[in-house]
């Protein structure tokens, strides 16, 4: 008995979500609302490569420094300052 009342409390939690996302995409769907932080961008954007660790990165997320008249970005602090004791 207790393992069933578990169960439908599971199934229930469950089902609510979904319901409660559907609502909520059908609601931002009529508002227009646009892509939110962590979703992918609704124009393309051009990536930059990371000359350390090959990782694809936003330039606007990208740590960035200027190598002469170039522009480098990188993933992380870590890649960053890696590049500079290469250089």
């Amino acid at each position: 008995m207790l393992l069933k009342l578990a169960l439908f409390i599971v199934f229930a939690i469950v089902i609510a979500r979904a319901f409660w996302r559907l609502v909520d995409g059908i609601v931002e769907g009529v508002r227009g609302g646009g892509a939110t932080r962590g979703q992918v961008p609704t124009r393309g954007v051009q990536m930059v490569r990371d000359p350390v660790c090959g990782t694809f990165v936003l330039p606007d997320e990208a740590l960035m420094i200027t190598n002469g008249r170039e522009r480098v970005f990188f993933c992380s602090m870590a890649c960053r300052d890696k590049y500079r004791r290469s250089a």
